[in-house]
C-alpha cells in the first residue's frame, strides 16, 4: 500500500508539472492561472498544494527541470557530450512544452519579481563536468579554463535561442547552435578533437 501511494504521488506531481508547463508556455507566468493548471491536470487544489505551495513554487520546479529533459538522452563523454547536450536541447526546445516553459520562465522571471539563477548555474555545473572530462582526456587546448567556457556556452545558448525565437520562432535553432560550435571549437579544442567532434544534427534524435 505505501508503494501504491508513493507511485500515485509521483504521477500526481508529474501531471501537475506537465499541466503547469503547458499553461506557462502558452501564457507566461503572469497569464497562467492555477485553476487552469488544475483543469488541465484533472486534479484538485488540495492535490496541488500537497506538492506545491504556490504558483511560484510550480514555476520554479518547471524552470529548474530543464536538465532532466535533456541529459538522460545523451550518452557521450567530454567535449562531444557538451556539444550533444546543446544539440539535443536545440532540437527539443521547439517541440517540448516542459522545456519551452522552463526556458521562458527562466528568461522572463525578472518581469514577475523572481531572481533565481539556479537553472543557469545547474547548466553551468553540468557543462563544467563535461569540460573537466574533456580536459582529462586531452581534448582541450592548454589555456582553456572549463569554468569560463561553461559560463560562456550557457550565455551563448540563451542568446541564440532568444534571437532565433524573435526571427523565426526557433525554426533554425539547431542550425544556429551548430554554427556556434563551428566558431567556438577551434578556440577551445586541440585540432584532432575539433576535427573529430560531430555536429551532425541527427544526433539530436538521441532518445
Amino acid at each position: 500500500m505505501p508503494r501504491l501511494k508513493q507511485d500515485r504521488a509521483v504521477r500526481t506531481r508529474e501531471a501537475l508539472l506537465h499541466a503547469a508547463a503547458e499553461e506557462f508556455d502558452e501564457k507566461g507566468y503572469t497569464g497562467a492561472l492555477v485553476n487552469s493548471i488544475l483543469e488541465r491536470a484533472g486534479l484538485t487544489a488540495g492535490a496541488m498544494y500537497f506538492h506545491f505551495k504556490s504558483k511560484e513554487a510550480l514555476a520554479v520546479a518547471v524552470m529548474n527541470g530543464q536538465q532532466q529533459a535533456i541529459e538522460p538522452r545523451v550518452t557521450s563523454r567530454g567535449l562531444q557530450r557538451l556539444v550533444d547536450i546543446t544539440l539535443v536541447w536545440a532540437h527539443q526546445l521547439p517541440v517540448d512544452p516542459m522545456l519551452r516553459a522552463g526556458v521562458r520562465l527562466a528568461v522572463e522571471q525578472g518581469s514577475f519579481g523572481m531572481r533565481d539563477a539556479t537553472t543557469f548555474l545547474n547548466w553551468q555545473a553540468s557543462m563544467i563536468e563535461c569540460l573537466r572530462d574533456a580536459e582529462e582526456d586531452g581534448e582541450l587546448l592548454p589555456e582553456v579554463v572549463p569554468e569560463n567556457i561553461a559560463e560562456f556556452v550557457v550565455g551563448a545558448c540563451t542568446g541564440v535561442q532568444l534571437y532565433a525565437q524573435l526571427v523565426n520562432g526557433r525554426a533554425d535553432l539547431c542550425e544556429r547552435t551548430v554554427r556556434m560550435w563551428e566558431l567556438l571549437l577551434p578556440g577551445i579544442a586541440v585540432p584532432a578533437t575539433a576535427r573529430r567532434i560531430s555536429l551532425d544534427l541527427d544526433r539530436t534524435t538521441i532518445a
